[in-house]
């Protein structure tokens, strides 16, 4: 069966890797770009026209940090000029009132922010920062504009202690939408996943508190939430398949069908600065890759969930089995499974060490480099 080329819904546009934050679950690769190679405000500009001329609907900014561009204000106007919806995942920093007036002004529609738990040891422990504070007062800036408000807490095997006063700090500030998303183990994630990766227990009673939590919201506020691959039966639609609904393009203009798909080696990535959208989408060979069933191994070739899951994540294959053409081993039926078991096995075994608010956890972590 030959691949088919669907329109794009949605555009990750990472404006830039520079954060003011070092988190120890940052899904950035760990070759980060600098400054002077980003794209400039014009090329970005283009890049949204070519996007919505494609058939993308919305476009997300983020980074690394996207406030850290000071032209953000004109690359929002320039996505809205474009027809695209625009959202903004940010840390909240660094933000203050006036420059909110300016993104909102210039058009954004809706603001995600993202929280490292429900106190500033959080922060202070899986951010390297004290910015728990500063996060408070965006949210409270953000309800004065007509803008859509999403809070964000990762959750991981340290912090799901605090999934009740995260979920009343939710209840507190009122967003229209609240994630509690595990951790997704990549870039850093991948390197602090022993202690990161929740226990067996600890993620069903995660799970338990998140669905009452839902009905308990219900009507009032959105709550969703993200499970960690590695607990599931079947993987994930990695992206909702490989180069289907969305594409990524990275801060120096690499277009990406994910994330992490720079990690895959011997795989050139077609840049826009010297292509148009179109033709990435349509001919790189990037894209084609791993597009539709074609070049699927056994069992996932002739499985019933072929076009459901579409082999699972190729970037998560290669971190776990050092294959990225191989079935994702979070499969409950690939031959490789067995490396997530031996690997849950050791995380269920070792004890876990919650943060306590005003005692420093003893966990080394590798936190996020800054340098760029």
């Amino acid at each position: 069966m030959s691949a088919s080329i669907s329109t794009p819904l949605a555009l990750i546009a990472e404006l830039t890797h520079r954060c003011p934050l070092h988190c120890v679950y940052c899904s950035n690769p760990l070759e980060l770009t600098r400054r002077d190679s980003e794209l400039p405000t014009e090329a970005w500009a283009r890049v949204f026209r070519e996007a919505a001329e494609l058939g993308v609907l919305q476009a997300d900014f983020t980074g690394g940090e996207p406030l850290a561009r000071p032209d953000l204000s004109q690359l929002i106007r320039a996505a809205r000029a474009a027809g695209l919806y625009v959202s903004l995942i940010t840390s909240g920093l660094p933000l203050d009132e006036k420059r909110l007036d300016d993104l909102a002004q210039a058009g954004v529609d809706h603001i995600q922010v993202s929280f490292q738990g429900a106190c500033e040891q959080s922060s202070l422990e899986f951010a390297d920062a004290g910015v728990f504070a500063q996060k408070l007062r965006v949210t409270k800036w953000i309800k004065r504009h007509r803008i859509a408000l999403t809070l964000n807490f990762v959750i991981h095997r340290q912090n799901l202690d605090q999934l009740e006063e995260m979920l009343a700090l939710a209840e507190q500030i009122i967003p229209g939408r609240v994630e509690f998303a595990h951790v997704q183990y990549y870039g850093w994630a991948f390197s602090n996943l022993r202690s990161l990766l929740p226990t067996r227990a600890q993620l069903d009673r995660s799970l338990e508190f998140l669905k009452k939590a839902e009905e308990l919201l219900r009507g009032r506020i959105r709550v969703e939430y993200v499970v960690p691959d590695y607990y599931a039966k079947y993987p994930k639609a990695c992206m909702g398949g490989w180069g289907r609904k969305l594409m990524l393009i990275t801060p120096r203009g690499d277009v990406l069908p994910c994330h992490a798909a720079a990690s895959l080696p011997d795989m050139k990535f077609e840049n826009v600065a010297e292509k148009p959208l179109r033709t990435i989408w349509h001919e790189s060979p990037s894209f084609q890759k791993f597009r539709g069933e074609e070049w699927m191994p056994e069992p996932c070739r002739s499985c019933d969930r072929r076009s459901l899951d579409f082999g699972g994540c190729r970037c998560q294959a290669l971190l776990l089995a050092n294959d990225a053409t191989v079935t994702d081993p979070v499969c409950s039926l690939a031959p490789q499974r067995h490396i997530v078991d031996e690997l849950l096995a050791e995380v269920n075994a070792a004890p876990t060490m919650p943060v306590i608010a005003g005692e420093p956890t003893k966990i080394e972590w590798i936190y996020r480099s800054n340098r760029m």
